[in-house]
């Protein structure tokens, strides 16, 4: 009899905690979508249709602001880590480790993370990253995934968009950050500003519509918050300068419970992106960390 009781309360016990984690939630899951080297100064002019329709339907700021260098690992690092290279001590455009003593790290040796926290807070939770770069996976710990996916298959584009709608749709994670090396390649080769750059950026927000399908049709676009953003810009063919074109990066926000048509005017630095997707899943943030989510965007 006391047997019974036992395994009844403790099952009891396990359903009101599953209740508890899942109320402290904004959304179950979180999509975001990162493009390389895309300048905030492009969003007007280009054709991207899809993006635009979640800028419509959801919030966002084209201010976002780069950490410096305006360049790529700091850049993701500080998106990931809620905090700038003078504290998570990544330095550099390809920093595979930190160039300066992590002011903190956690479990796995490495700052903390957007994808560690959440982690920490909910064991199952099911977390995947798919990238083009291989210099994300030095700054997502990905220790802390279930899914890790480096994208070498050429053309990359198509091929990281392939993966992101088959894990989306198979394994519906919590939270999957699915980033296109482009159109920062382009930038290089190309320019900034000029014709292919904006090819580039209307095949890109092809994908991310695949990307938003690939959530409805898996069921869960009702309990999505899908965000779409950068690293930083670019002037001429390069980056990691003090040029607002270089440092001013879109971040776009739509799903359940973000406000719709909202235009963020306040200030936005990059390590915001790791607090504002902390507080949707109820994270405490590390003392560490000097990012603020952006509850502006909420309903």
């Amino acid at each position: 009899m006391k047997t019974g009781k036992l395994i009844f309360a403790l099952v009891f016990l396990m359903l009101f905690a599953d209740a508890s984690l899942a109320a402290k939630w904004k959304a179950k899951h979180v999509v975001l979508i990162g493009l390389d080297g895309w300048g905030a100064y492009s969003v007007e002019k280009a054709d991207m249709p899809n993006v635009k329709k979640l800028m419509s339907e959801g919030a966002y700021t084209l201010k976002k602001r780069s950490v410096l260098p305006s360049s790529s690992a700091v850049n993701w690092a500080s998106m990931y880590m809620g905090a700038g290279p003078e504290l998570h001590g990544y330095t550099e455009w390809g920093s595979q480790t930190p160039e300066l003593p992590s002011r903190v790290v956690n479990g796995n040796g490495i700052f903390p993370t957007v994808f560690s926290l959440l982690r920490e807070s909910d064991p199952k939770a099911e977390i995947g990253c798919i990238c083009e770069w291989a210099g994300i996976r030095y700054v997502c710990d990905t220790l802390a995934l279930n899914y890790d996916k480096h994208v070498t298959e050429k053309p990359q584009n198509p091929a990281t968009a392939r993966y992101a709608v088959d894990y989306i749709k198979s394994a519906r994670p919590a939270l999957v950050n699915i980033v296109f090396d482009e159109p920062d390649h382009v930038g290089h080769a190309e320019g900034h500003d000029t014709p292919a750059y904006y090819e580039k950026l209307k095949e890109l927000d092809g994908y991310v519509g695949q990307i938003v399908q690939a959530i409805k049709e898996a069921g869960i676009w009702d309990d999505t918050i899908i965000i779409v953003t950068a690293d930083h810009g670019g002037i001429q063919k390069g980056h990691g300068g003090k040029t607002m074109a270089e440092m001013e990066t879109p971040f776009i926000i739509a799903g359940k419970g973000i406000k719709k048509g909202y235009v963020l005017e306040d200030s936005m630095m990059q390590f915001d992106c790791a607090s504002t997707i902390a507080y949707i899943f109820g994270l405490k943030q590390p003392q560490v960390w000097i990012g603020r989510p952006m509850l502006q965007l909420f309903k």
